[in-house]
């Protein structure tokens, strides 16, 4: 199903408050107007906290589910070192295998998920080579934020499996997630908010499967 690639170089609530991203954002539009020119969309390959259609489209109102590949060549790790000392999910040459979800989405929308997750502050913008759709931006950590010791907060660890379960992965894959080990965040405001958005997420999938 998959062939082997390689890559080039080049987490947060649903609702993103960032003060000057609507007005770059529409600036780029503007910018994109005048000039008469149309920017080809982005093939993104998700998959950590941002494989859930939803969760995904709540940062990036552009993107478009394509399908999901698995990559045999590749390994899923909680070891990217986030700023609030947790490990969030990245990417790395292995033999474990990794399914990624494969989204469309508008170069404006790209430049805000980069900003978002932290490209040049913990994470690279790498290409990888995806089955049946080819060229796909994702983001890999970067060398100097790995830390095989880190684990996941639980509610990040959850993100990653309601994704999993809403994109029909197949059980034995989201069974090796939940076995990573997870704690408690210690901010009670964060676990507050981002336990609401695992539970907006797991009563949008109740709804589908009733």
């Amino acid at each position: 199903m998959a062939r082997s690639s390689g890559y080039r170089f080049l987490s947060v609530p649903l609702a993103i408050s960032r003060p000057d991203s609507a007005g770059s954002r529409l600036l780029h539009r503007v910018s994109a107007h005048r000039s008469g020119k149309r920017m080809k969309p982005v093939l993104y390959a998700a998959y950590g906290s941002n494989l859930h259609p939803l969760r995904l489209r709540a940062r990036t109102p552009s993107a478009r589910l394509r399908g999901t590949a698995y990559l045999p060549d590749w390994s899923l790790r909680f070891h990217k070192r986030s700023i609030d000392a947790s490990g969030k999910c990245s990417i790395s040459k292995g033999s474990s295998g990794v399914y990624v979800a494969v989204y469309r989405m508008s170069t404006t929308d790209k430049r805000e998920l980069d900003t978002i997750e932290g490209v040049g502050e913990g994470y690279v913008d790498a290409r990888i080579n995806v089955p049946e759709f080819g060229e796909c931006a994702t983001y890999i950590a970067a060398d100097s934020r790995v830390d095989d010791a880190l684990q996941p907060y639980d509610w990040y660890r959850e993100l990653v499996l309601l994704g999993c379960e809403e994109l029909g992965l197949p059980p034995d894959y989201a069974r090796r997630i939940e076995r990573v080990a997870a704690m408690p965040d210690p901010d009670s405001d964060r676990r507050r908010d981002r336990w609401a958005i695992v539970e907006m997420l797991r009563d949008s999938l109740e709804q589908i499967v009733n």
